[in-house]
């Protein structure tokens, strides 16, 4: 998972298609509420990504899959 912080990104568009899973929306769109708070704890909290990495080599299988916040989050950073 990736975060982004909210007060800092300049609403460029660029990240949203870069998502595979098309998980990052504009903080306009009403469902992004309840992620703004999260994204702006923990982008304060992990480290700064500064290149791209690959997918995990599982990823398409969790792709469609619902409610993987409740299911996987972790607290702890990934690798940078």
């Amino acid at each position: 998972m990736l975060v982004i912080h909210p007060d800092e990104c300049i609403d460029c568009g660029v990240c949203e298609p870069e998502c595979p899973v098309e998980a990052i929306i504009p903080d306009t769109d009403g469902e992004a509420e309840k992620w703004l708070e999260l994204n702006r704890d923990y982008s304060e909290k992990w480290p700064n990504i500064t290149r791209k990495a690959p997918s995990p080599d599982d990823a398409d299988t969790y792709k469609d899959e619902g409610d993987k916040y409740e299911k996987y989050f972790d607290e702890s950073p990934g690798e940078a």
